[in-house]
């Protein structure tokens, strides 16, 4: 049995010639611009008032979510996205099943196991249509996950009634610690049983065979499933001295992708260069598209003076998920910068050095980031990967492929103990004491919008004094009476009141305020009156003299 979804095929026209008839190809999504593939992974989660004045342990868990949900699409993903795509469609071309081409392959795969020669044809005229790829960067880059999510805009399995078969999209494998070739093969039956539901692993891993007849019986399953595309993770895991050297280990590789006719992608460290630097001088090589090396994301431009919008784009979006009581909207450069030197814009560093600051923040109730918790956070949870992150430092090559293997550390048992001590912590914030003093959910959102500009006490004893006098008053109306009492002071006199001093922001800087920040509204229609006042009044910022008449 399987629990993975299997779509009925819907075949549509690509409008490309070459795919055309081929219902491998048409049953796939539209092809679209890698733009519009990438955009539609991008994150939407963003933390409203009401996620703001929920209990710090509720936060927490909110804040625990972002590792799994956040997604900035970069160059290097839309790259990525649009390769994919042609490394799926390029290899069905090559096994159309309404020309023949799926049974000739299918054929040749008999025949290979038959006399257990992977260089064995039936059919000469076959071609191998198939491309294959590398995927090459330090550990925590984000190249796994940004495989998963755009892998996932696929579906997996598609079943095809006419042709009673069928389709597996793509299948990926991870390559065992220290493994072998015959240990990868056997990784590649087991993860077709789990989404298909059948027994290949039993079938074929109880007999003794050899690697070249595991890989016959692999190819030959592969072509039956009409698989579109192979990813083989984690690449320099396997073992040279027990898969016969490297140059074994490529020519497994080349057979996989030029004979069978299977796209494959590479993807591990900078330990795996040496096989594909022996794939680059070999006359054998794949008839490949090249590799990508998944740098860190740099904080500047190639000429070192202007700074990477792609850093400060992917920065600003994920300092918008904060669940801080006392958040600053706008991100600081020297806290950008610190961000970066800490993480040395490893991805997941980058994401997980700001969950840990934020949990380190709920704990101890100082409900903000500071360039100084950062550092904190750095040191205390993140030793492991401190001998990589130096290496990033120097810039040395041979320093960086050193530690380019070191796992980022578990972060969900250090995210879980931080859960843990802000749930049984009695440590209280101001706010978190001024939403308990509110009755309903109008008076916290009044006092969240206003916390800014006055005092909590003259707020709170000024919402409990007006809501005293009148108590059917509405929302709009308490807003508008309150904002009134503290201008002129009427209801607080047993309180002083202070404004704050506003920090002046630039106005380069207002897009990057809160989308309710009437600055951000403006910067988003400057020449538009009509845009401001319509968006305005659909966030419900337009106060309405009806209800104050009524």
């Amino acid at each position: 049995m399987t629990n993975h979804i299997i779509r009925n095929a819907e075949y549509q026209d690509t409008g490309v010639h070459a795919y055309k008839d081929n219902p491998f190809i048409e049953a796939l999504p539209p092809i679209q611009e890698p733009f519009e593939d990438t955009k539609n992974l991008i994150s939407k989660v963003t933390p409203t008032l009401d996620d703001l004045k929920q209990k710090r342990v509720i936060r927490a868990h909110n804040i625990h979510q972002i590792t799994g949900s956040f997604f900035q699409p970069l160059a290097m993903h839309m790259l990525l996205s649009e390769r994919i795509s042609l490394m799926i469609r390029g290899g069905y071309v090559g096994r159309n099943p309404n020309t023949g081409k799926l049974q000739q392959h299918l054929q040749n795969g008999y025949e290979r196991l038959q006399t257990r020669d992977l260089n064995a044809k039936r059919f000469d005229e076959t071609e191998s249509t198939a491309h294959s790829m590398a995927i090459i960067g330090c550990s925590g880059s984000g190249k796994t996950t940004s495989l998963r999510r755009i892998l996932g805009s696929y579906p997996q399995v598609i079943f095809h009634p006419a042709l009673n078969r069928h389709q597996i999209v793509y299948l990926k494998i991870d390559c065992s610690h220290d493994g072998s070739l015959k240990e990868l093969c056997l990784n590649f039956f087991r993860a077709i049983d789990k989404i298909i539901g059948s027994n290949y692993e039993k079938k074929y891993g109880m007999k003794r065979h050899g690697v070249e007849t595991m890989l016959a019986l692999m190819a030959q399953t592969a072509n039956m499933f009409a698989l579109g595309l192979l990813v083989i993770d984690e690449i320099q895991h396997l073992s040279r001295a027990k898969s016969g050297g490297s140059e074994k280990m490529l020519n497994f590789f080349v057979t996989m992708s030029n004979t069978i006719g299977i796209p494959v992608l590479f993807v591990g460290t900078p330990k795996a260069r040496d096989i594909f630097d022996l794939d680059l001088r070999s006359s054998r090589r794949a008839a490949g598209l090249g590799s990508i090396f998944w740098n860190p994301i740099p904080q500047y431009l190639p000429d070192q003076k202007s700074q990477n919008p792609e850093w400060i784009a992917f920065t600003n979006t994920l300092w918008k998920l904060q669940y801080l009581q006392k958040r600053d909207p706008i991100l600081s450069d020297e806290i950008r910068d610190t961000w970066f030197d800490l993480s040395q814009g490893i991805l997941d560093i980058v994401v997980k050095l700001f969950i840990l600051a934020q949990l380190r923040a709920l704990a101890t109730g100082a409900e903000t980031i500071t360039v100084e918790l950062l550092k904190r956070v750095y040191e205390d949870e993140l030793k492991l990967v401190h001998p990589m992150l130096s290496a990033l430092r120097s810039g040395i090559p041979e320093r960086i492929a050193q530690f380019s293997d070191l796992a980022v550390p578990d972060m969900d048992k250090k995210i879980i103990h931080l859960i843990q001590k802000i749930s049984a912590s009695t440590v209280e914030s101001e706010e978190d004491r001024a939403l308990k003093q509110l009755n309903n959910d109008d008076q916290r959102r009044i006092y969240l919008m206003l916390k800014d500009e006055f005092p909590s006490d003259s707020i709170i004893f000024a919402i409990q004094k007006i809501v005293a006098l009148k108590p059917q008053i509405s929302r709009q109306q308490l807003l508008a009476a309150i904002i009134q009492a503290m201008e002129t002071d009427n209801t607080t006199s047993q309180v002083p009141v202070v404004k704050k001093k506003n920090q002046r922001i630039s106005l380069k800087q207002w897009n990057e305020l809160e989308d309710t920040d009437l600055r951000h509204v403006f910067s988003m229609n400057p020449t538009s009156p009509e845009s401001i006042y319509t968006q305005l009044d659909h966030q419900g910022l337009i106060l309405q003299m009806s209800d104050l008449l009524s």
